[in-house]
């Protein structure tokens, strides 16, 4: 059975480990909680945010069966896990993270061609794909790594037509394109998820659906607030859209290991260990910086009366 991908705010799920290098499924379940108090519509867990270019297959695997079994009712889960070449393996590996009982699946763009092959490679190998594993709702990510491959409109429009797709993350941060992309698949059921803070209220107002970026790992229940009240409150959510915009700068320094160390000012027993990103980097000065985002967005929120 397809199920509906809700709309709103899909944190990019980090992966805590442990002082050894392995998951850190308490710190996961501490997560989890953490994410439901501040009131996500979703999660999108094995991502790239969860550094699943550095995770074995069986880790991953067990990472999003623990995360199926932990989850707090009402909070919806994609996933992908989406990362090796062979397309053989990349059919067999989806069918496993589906039968976990995730509400969707993501495919990451990039899997599915070379950077110089064209689109007509990239349909023809997705929908052998598409045809090969269980019924349920799909999406795609324009992933970053190991290089960035954009969607284009016709391309987008040719998947959506199946009807089987019900998740694009965004990562263009292009509203114009992204404005070509809603009338690509309008009609379709496939929605779009920006995960571009800068543009963001834009790109709502434009259609796109909710939010599925990094800085969810930082203050949710902000974006959560201007989803649902970007219309009722049009000055309020551009003062909000501005702090949320100028915060995103934050991706730029040593994310995830950043977010991590986040996490745990707000009360979390995680580390900030990470396979991606040599955590020796985060020197003094980058904390301070981070410290200093924590008391901001907590003067922010009291400020414009957003939540405590």
């Amino acid at each position: 059975m397809i199920k509906t991908i809700p709309n709103g705010v899909y944190p990019t799920m980090v992966t805590p480990f442990t002082q050894d290098n392995k998951v850190d499924y308490n710190g996961v379940s501490q997560m989890l909680e953490w994410y439901a108090k501040r009131g996500v519509d979703g999660i999108f867990a094995i991502c790239q945010s969860s550094e699943i270019f550095f995770l074995s297959f069986e880790e991953k695997l067990e990472l999003i069966s623990f995360i199926m079994k932990n989850v707090p009712k009402d909070i919806a889960v994609i996933a992908s896990g989406h990362t090796s070449d062979d397309l053989e393996k990349q059919i067999y590996e989806a069918n496993q993270y589906i039968q976990t009982g995730v509400d969707g699946y993501v495919f990451i763009s990039n899997r599915f061609v070379n950077e110089d092959e064209d689109d007509s490679i990239f349909l023809r190998n997705i929908e052998k794909a598409v045809n090969a594993i269980d019924e349920i709702g799909l999406g795609i990510y324009e992933c970053p790594y190991p290089y960035k491959r954009l969607m284009m409109p016709q391309t987008l429009h040719e998947i959506a037509a199946t009807g089987r797709f019900q998740f694009l993350k965004d990562t263009c941060g292009d509203l114009e394109l992204i404005k070509a992309k809603l009338d690509a698949v309008e009609g379709t059921g496939l929605k779009i998820y920006n995960a571009h803070a800068g543009s963001l209220l834009e790109s709502w107002k434009m259609g796109c659906s909710g939010y599925s970026g990094v800085m969810a790992n930082f203050h949710p229940e902000i974006y959560g607030w201007l989803c649902k009240n970007f219309v009722s409150e049009p000055e309020k959510a551009q003062q909000i859209q501005d702090f949320l915009g100028f915060a995103s700068l934050a991706e730029c320094q040593l994310y995830p290991v950043n977010a991590k160390y986040y996490l745990g000012l707000e009360g979390l027993d995680i580390g900030y260990a990470s396979r991606a990103r040599d955590a020796a980097l985060f020197i003094d000065a980058r904390k301070m910086e981070i410290d200093q985002m924590h008391g901001t967005t907590r003067l922010f929120k009291k400020l414009m009366s957003l939540c405590n």
